[in-house]
């Protein structure tokens, strides 16, 4: 008896052994991924996720960084040279959020169709598109603007790296994990944006002996893009149990909150994608003294504190939501965004460039908050809006799984409205002021409507603490 005993022990820790070690088939295809399995996940599934979690967010912070090139570049261009419109420099702004927005929506369905880890290699090499094509064409001031637009529009493969990026993490972690992974992989993201606008004017100006040298713009990244693409294809991995969701995907477009909280992530994200498109010009064209030592850059490379603030407020956005309800902080998000653009506006006057950037510091903040809290309802209220379903019916769970992904993608569309507003503003009237009344109104309708529909007390939304 005891030597039977002893030999199902053996089997068994066999088996668990079998069970533990990672099964991976040519072109580093894993069929055994199970993060829910407590014994897998600490021997095996943490390890793996993170080298996964690492290199994701290594591409995914490049894709930022390039989407927001022509945020700082466009500052550069009239100095080199470019007799480009007003008009046009917005346009040049905005049209890498208008692409990367709407590549977002395919994006998310990549990730099951090549596998994460080609994907991700895929997405980082597409990168040297934009970039090659930016050093080109920014060493003749005589390039034709459709041109610029259209190399504009390609960083947008940038903007549609968030999408499978976060898709492909939600895959590697355990409904426990999941959070916390996908607030770094978001953040890490995020602060491409901060650092392409610490780096560029540094690296324009300054590296280059004092002389404008644009073209070096784009060649800063291609080595960084060679190397993740380069450490995704060596490190990480593909899932065979990454699957899409289209049926998912098309029964959330039939719920009400899936548009709901698109508006309010537009005004949250979009708030943080446009203001960091923009902010770096909003400060060389309200302060044009300033943007004059020695071609701005000591002052336009503060730009970057904008995009870095909310990106570090984002994840506590996610923190302080988890306690005290997504829709409360919301609520308070949209009245503080509120409340410190009146501020903005009637600071403008004063030319005072140490408030404006104060004011603007507080704004970004304000939307990073918003961004997490806002996300982080998005589960709660599929959850709930689907009490009583049918059988039959898609669940709660798919549902808030694809609202993921299609409300990151029409969030970000607000890249591209703010700048297109700031630029109509200043073209019709000189200024910008009309434009950040707009945002003012805006910002207040959607702190009415979040608090109406998910904070009011009573609700079924607020009894559960959405």
């Amino acid at each position: 008896m005891l030597e039977k005993g002893s030999g199902n022990v053996s089997a068994q820790l066999e088996a668990s052994a079998t069970s533990q070690a990672l099964q991976v088939q040519p072109g580093r295809w894993v069929s055994n991924w199970t993060p829910e399995d407590p014994e897998f996940w600490k021997h095996t599934g943490s390890a793996v996720a993170s080298q996964n979690l690492k290199w994701s967010i290594f591409a995914e912070f490049l894709g930022f960084s390039v989407w927001q090139l022509f945020a700082i570049v466009v500052v550069y261009l009239p100095v080199a040279g470019f007799s480009y419109s007003t008009t046009e420099l917005f346009w040049l702004i905005s049209i890498p959020s208008l692409v990367g927005a709407t590549l977002r929506i395919p994006y998310t369905f990549m990730v099951a169709r090549f596998g994460g880890r080609n994907w991700t290699v895929i997405s980082a090499l597409l990168l040297l598109i934009p970039t090659g094509g930016i050093s080109m064409a920014l060493a003749d001031p005589s390039t034709e603007f459709w041109i610029m637009l259209s190399l504009a529009a390609l960083t947008g493969f940038g903007g549609g790296n968030f999408a499978s990026s976060m898709a492909n993490i939600t895959y590697f972690y355990p409904a426990s994990r999941k959070g916390w992974a996908l607030g770094l992989n978001a953040a890490g993201g995020n602060l491409g944006a901060a650092v392409a606008q610490l780096l560029v004017p540094v690296i324009v100006t300054v590296f280059a002996a004092g002389a404008l040298q644009l073209p070096l713009a784009g060649l800063l990244w291609i080595p960084l893009i060679l190397v993740a693409a380069w450490g995704a294809w060596k490190y990480m991995h593909n899932l065979t149990s990454a699957r899409s969701d289209i049926r998912g995907a098309v029964a959330c477009l039939k719920v009400k909150h899936l548009w709901i909280i698109s508006a309010l992530y537009v005004g949250t994200f979009g708030s943080f994608i446009g203001f960091s498109a923009v902010f770096p010009k909003l400060i060389v064209d309200t302060f044009p003294e300033y943007a004059a030592l020695p071609l701005g850059t000591a002052t336009i490379t503060l730009a970057f504190l904008g995009p870095l603030v909310a990106s570090l407020a984002r994840p506590y956005g996610g923190k302080i939501a988890d306690k005290l309800g997504g829709a409360r902080i919301t609520v308070a998000t949209f009245a503080a965004m509120a409340l410190i653009t009146c501020a903005l506006v009637l600071s403008l006057p004063r030319a005072n460039f140490w408030i404006f950037l104060f004011l603007f510091l507080l704004l970004f903040t304000a939307s990073g908050i918003g961004n997490g809290s806002t996300y982080r309802m998005i589960p709660a209220v599929f959850a709930l809006s689907d009490e009583g379903q049918q059988a039959g019916q898609v669940d709660s769970s798919r549902k808030a799984a694809a609202a993921l992904g299609l409300i990151s993608a029409i969030g970000a569309y607000g890249g591209f409205l703010i700048p297109q507003a700031l630029g109509l503003s200043i073209s019709s009237t000189g200024a910008y002021t009309a434009a950040f009344i707009i945002f003012i109104a805006v910002y207040l309708l959607l702190m009415a409507t979040a608090w109406f529909t998910y904070a009011r007390s009573g609700s079924r939304f607020a009894k559960h603490g959405v």
